[in-house]
């Protein structure tokens, strides 16, 4: 449950620090004091979208903090867990607006997309403002309190996701019976290219090989003669690099005398005579061996011309050309008898029809059982609200197609007199009973809503007399089971508060401020009095406001 708000510098409120407990708490004020300041901050906090006009004059910035005990909301800690957010066990959202219209959003300190705000701030808090029965004009809203009523969101989403595969397939399927003429056409030369490239048979790597061999072969004559060369020079007549080795290690060998200084150099002519005699034989031996051939010179010549002929032929470069054989032939597999063909399509089409029909027929029966008992519950409800002879009907119209909201349309229908015809809300509410109507769908939704905090923007506007006491007693019986905050014109929902927050406003140095305190029993009395009385409190106005504020405090539900 929302515990404690600070907001700094948004529109009139230079400071505002507000402590909240369970229980219903009533936001009272003249109009124009500032009442909305805090469903506003709270909406920015729960991540709502930014206005650089909402930061007060003269400041930098905004700044909203709202803190949330979330001990008891198992879903939002699990939230924090998975994105390694938690700290304890309470739960601080933080909000700043610049003047320029910039903001940022935190999460327990930590900075964080806005979505991630939005995502969390709907596990902790769910706010119906007061032009929210306007809203009640649409199917689309009918639908989804209905669902969140069955406690069948998730398995609508489920459906709206199964929808949208089905109709993504169906696409691709009439796409494909549409181009069926372009596509045979494809086939038949993706097999023609295909059938060319299996000829070809090109390896990876395998033209670089080829280039190689083919330098090698084609210069086999040169290698041939300076091998030979290079023998004679070594080994094999008078001038060899042997023979003329050998002639300079006999003149050192018949030397008078041992000369110690040139015993290394003896080794080293002897080394040398040796590695020029062994490099000698080798190249004899290559020479002996080698062949050049002219026949596999052709042949590789002939490859690399069929490869090149086929890498101009597709516009590609010769390396390119195994990637290519196997995207035609990964196409070609897809549309000749794969996961692209008619018949695979047909089939992929007819399985997620399977899928969606499973989902949609489970979420049609958790709609019909839901919505007798909302019907029921909403009807006990209006007959609180003086309307009792208002019949309240959540329609369920089947689809002949599948639709992303499942086979049926939903709207919210009613009967304004005994022996009429259910019709749509917009052709017969008028304003004041599509209030009530809407408080009362609320009410029932919010009986069932997972959600601790519910806050409720003026939803008593256009009620007054004996409905307003009655709204006042639903809303404080929501507030017995978790926290409820309500902004309210009228006493009799006031004086049943559990808290009593008063907002008003005073002019300082040609500024103007707002100002919000939580009021004691003789202020709430006090408050109760100035609603029922306007600007001369009469000692009976104060004496009715006491017998209700007693009352009140007095109401169970």
């Amino acid at each position: 449950m929302l515990t404690q708000l600070i907001v700094t510098n948004y529109a009139i409120a230079e400071r505002v620090e507000l402590n909240f407990h369970r229980g219903m708490t009533a936001l009272t004020g003249e109009t124009g004091a500032g009442k909305s300041i805090v469903l506003d901050a709270l909406g920015l906090a729960m991540g709502g979208r930014a206005d650089a006009g909402a930061v007060r004059h003269g400041a930098p910035r905004a700044d909203i903090t709202a803190s949330f005990d979330i001990a008891r909301i198992p879903e939002a800690r699990a939230w924090l867990e998975a994105r390694e957010l938690d700290e304890k066990a309470d739960c601080i959202l933080r909000r700043t607006i610049r003047k320029d219209g910039r903001s940022k959003a935190f999460i327990n300190g930590q900075p964080c997309p806005l979505s991630q705000l939005k995502e969390l701030g709907g596990m902790l808090m769910d706010i119906h403002s007061q032009h929210q029965h306007q809203s009640l004009l649409h199917k689309d809203t009918h639908r989804k309190l209905l669902d969140e009523f069955a406690g069948a969101l998730p398995l609508a989403e489920s459906t709206a996701q199964a929808w949208r595969a089905w109709s993504q397939a169906k696409k691709k399927l009439e796409q494909r019976q549409q181009n069926a003429d372009e596509t045979e056409a494809r086939l038949q030369l993706l097999r023609y290219q295909v059938e060319e490239l299996d000829k070809l048979g090109l390896a990876d790597g395998e033209q670089e090989v080829l280039e190689a061999e083919q330098a090698q072969l084609s210069q086999a004559d040169t290698v041939l003669h300076s091998s030979h060369l290079a023998a004679q020079l070594c080994t094999e007549d008078d001038t060899s690099a042997a023979s003329l080795v050998r002639q300079a290690l006999q003149q050192l060998e018949q030397l008078p005398t041992e000369v110690p200084a040139l015993s290394d150099t003896l080794g080293m002519l002897n080394d040398a005579y040796i590695q020029i005699s062994e490099a000698g034989d080798n190249l004899r031996r290559f020479v002996d061996d080698y062949e050049a051939d002219p026949a596999r010179l052709a042949e590789v010549e002939e490859r690399l011309s069929a490869v090149f002929q086929m890498a101009r032929k597709h516009r590609v470069s010769p390396e390119e050309l195994p990637g290519l054989h196997q995207q035609l032939s990964a196409e070609l597999a897809e549309l000749d008898g794969g996961a692209g063909s008619l018949e695979q399509l047909e089939a992929e089409l007819a399985e997620l029809r399977a899928s969606f029909d499973t989902l949609a027929a489970e979420l049609t029966d958790k709609r019909q059982a839901a919505a007798i008992e909302l019907d029921q519950r909403v009807a006990r409800e209006l007959a609180q609200l003086s309307m009792p002879s208002v019949q309240f009907v959540s329609h369920l119209g089947r689809n002949d197609e599948p639709a992303p909201h499942g086979m049926e349309d939903i709207e919210f229908l009613v009967s304004a007199n005994p022996g009429q015809p259910a019709r749509s809300l917009a052709k017969v509410a008028s304003g004041g009973e599509l209030s009530r109507i809407s408080l009362a769908i609320q009410v029932v939704v919010a009986q069932t809503s997972t959600t601790p905090t519910l806050v409720f923007d003026e939803v008593d506007v256009g009620i007054g007399g004996g409905t307003a006491e009655v709204v006042g007693k639903l809303l404080r019986a929501l507030g017995e089971q978790g926290q409820i905050l309500c902004v309210t014109h009228l006493p009799q929902v006031a004086a049943q508060c559990h808290q009593h927050l008063f907002v008003s406003k005073f002019t300082r140095e040609d500024a103007t401020f707002s100002t919000i305190k939580t009021l004691d029993d003789h202020g709430r009395i006090s408050e109760v009095a100035r609603m029922l009385g306007g600007v001369d409190m009469t000692e009976q106005t104060i004496a009715h406001a006491r017998e209700m504020f007693v009352k009140g405090q007095a109401t169970h539900h």
